[in-house]
Protein backbone atom coordinates (compact mmCIF):
# COMPACT_ATOMS: atom_id res chain seq x y z
CA UNK A 1 0.00 0.00 0.00
CA UNK A 2 1.55 3.10 -1.03
CA UNK A 3 1.16 6.22 1.02
CA UNK A 4 2.01 8.60 -2.03
CA UNK A 5 -1.13 10.79 -3.44
CA UNK A 6 -2.38 9.58 -7.03
CA UNK A 7 -0.57 12.84 -8.78
CA UNK A 8 2.78 12.32 -7.02
CA UNK A 9 3.39 8.62 -8.13
CA UNK A 10 5.54 7.62 -11.15
CA UNK A 11 4.24 6.01 -14.44
CA UNK A 12 2.38 7.72 -17.47
CA UNK A 13 -1.04 5.65 -16.91
CA UNK A 14 -3.70 6.21 -14.12
CA UNK A 15 -4.32 3.34 -11.25
CA UNK A 16 -7.54 2.01 -11.30
CA UNK A 17 -8.87 3.96 -8.22
CA UNK A 18 -7.94 7.27 -10.48
CA UNK A 19 -10.34 6.01 -12.84
CA UNK A 20 -12.96 5.12 -10.47
CA UNK A 21 -12.95 8.63 -8.58
CA UNK A 22 -12.79 10.56 -12.03
CA UNK A 23 -15.85 8.38 -13.18
CA UNK A 24 -17.93 8.50 -9.36
CA UNK A 25 -16.97 12.28 -9.54
CA UNK A 26 -18.89 12.70 -12.81
CA UNK A 27 -21.89 10.49 -11.65
CA UNK A 28 -21.65 12.35 -8.17
CA UNK A 29 -22.40 15.42 -9.98
CA UNK A 30 -25.46 15.26 -11.82
CA UNK A 31 -28.55 15.82 -11.55
CA UNK A 32 -29.48 12.35 -11.36
CA UNK A 33 -27.63 11.72 -8.58
CA UNK A 34 -28.84 14.15 -6.82
CA UNK A 35 -32.28 13.53 -7.23
CA UNK A 36 -31.44 9.90 -6.13
CA UNK A 37 -30.20 11.86 -2.87
CA UNK A 38 -32.77 13.59 -2.34
CA UNK A 39 -35.23 10.57 -2.49
CA UNK A 40 -32.55 8.57 0.04
CA UNK A 41 -33.12 11.29 2.42
CA UNK A 42 -36.79 11.77 2.00
CA UNK A 43 -36.90 7.87 2.30
CA UNK A 44 -35.21 8.41 5.77
CA UNK A 45 -37.74 11.01 6.84
CA UNK A 46 -40.54 8.63 6.39
CA UNK A 47 -39.45 5.60 8.06
CA UNK A 48 -39.21 7.59 11.07
CA UNK A 49 -42.47 8.62 10.90
CA UNK A 50 -43.25 4.98 10.18
CA UNK A 51 -41.96 4.39 13.62
CA UNK A 52 -40.17 0.77 13.16
CA UNK A 53 -38.09 -1.39 15.31
CA UNK A 54 -34.78 0.55 16.27
CA UNK A 55 -32.55 -1.55 14.57
CA UNK A 56 -34.01 -0.46 11.04
CA UNK A 57 -33.40 2.92 12.29
CA UNK A 58 -30.01 2.43 13.41
CA UNK A 59 -29.59 0.25 9.39
CA UNK A 60 -30.53 3.31 7.97
CA UNK A 61 -28.60 5.74 9.95
CA UNK A 62 -25.26 3.06 9.35
CA UNK A 63 -26.25 3.53 5.71
CA UNK A 64 -26.34 7.28 5.16
CA UNK A 65 -23.03 7.62 7.63
CA UNK A 66 -21.41 5.01 5.26
CA UNK A 67 -22.57 6.85 2.00
CA UNK A 68 -21.34 9.71 3.02
CA UNK A 69 -17.66 8.98 4.36
CA UNK A 70 -17.23 6.95 1.02
CA UNK A 71 -18.72 9.86 -1.11
CA UNK A 72 -16.35 12.36 1.21
CA UNK A 73 -12.92 9.75 -0.06
CA UNK A 74 -13.63 10.12 -3.41
CA UNK A 75 -14.21 13.87 -3.64
CA UNK A 76 -11.41 14.61 -1.80
CA UNK A 77 -9.41 12.12 -3.66
CA UNK A 78 -10.17 14.31 -6.85
CA UNK A 79 -9.66 17.52 -5.05
CA UNK A 80 -6.42 16.65 -4.26
CA UNK A 81 -5.83 15.30 -8.14
CA UNK A 82 -6.99 18.59 -9.40
CA UNK A 83 -4.98 20.93 -7.28
CA UNK A 84 -1.70 18.62 -8.01
CA UNK A 85 -2.76 18.95 -11.92
CA UNK A 86 -3.21 22.86 -11.63
CA UNK A 87 0.15 22.94 -9.57
CA UNK A 88 1.88 20.91 -12.28
CA UNK A 89 0.35 23.68 -15.33
CA UNK A 90 1.25 26.85 -13.10
CA UNK A 91 4.89 25.43 -12.40
CA UNK A 92 5.05 24.76 -16.15
CA UNK A 93 4.00 28.01 -17.23
CA UNK A 94 6.39 29.49 -14.98
CA UNK A 95 9.12 27.88 -16.57
CA UNK A 96 8.42 28.39 -20.07
CA UNK A 97 8.26 32.36 -19.37
CA UNK A 98 11.81 32.40 -17.53
CA UNK A 99 12.93 30.14 -20.38
CA UNK A 100 11.57 32.93 -22.93
CA UNK A 101 13.01 35.58 -20.79
CA UNK A 102 15.96 34.12 -20.50
CA UNK A 103 16.33 32.95 -24.22
CA UNK A 104 17.87 29.78 -22.95
CA UNK A 105 16.21 25.99 -24.36
CA UNK A 106 12.71 25.34 -25.64
CA UNK A 107 12.39 22.51 -22.93
CA UNK A 108 9.96 24.60 -20.63
CA UNK A 109 7.96 25.08 -23.46
CA UNK A 110 7.56 21.32 -24.75
CA UNK A 111 7.11 20.36 -20.93
CA UNK A 112 4.07 23.14 -20.94
CA UNK A 113 2.81 21.33 -23.88
CA UNK A 114 2.57 17.98 -22.24
CA UNK A 115 1.15 19.62 -19.14
CA UNK A 116 -1.88 20.95 -20.94
CA UNK A 117 -2.10 18.29 -23.45
CA UNK A 118 -1.66 21.23 -26.32
CA UNK A 119 -0.69 17.76 -28.93
CA UNK A 120 -3.53 15.56 -27.98
CA UNK A 121 -6.92 16.11 -30.18
CA UNK A 122 -9.75 16.73 -28.44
Amino acid sequence: MSTDHPAERGGAGRDRFAAFSDRASNLTSSPTFYGLCVLLVLGTVVLHFLHPPLPWLIFAGDVMASLNLLLLALLKNTERRDTHAVQRKLDAIAAALLEQREGTSHEAADSLRRAIRLDEKQ
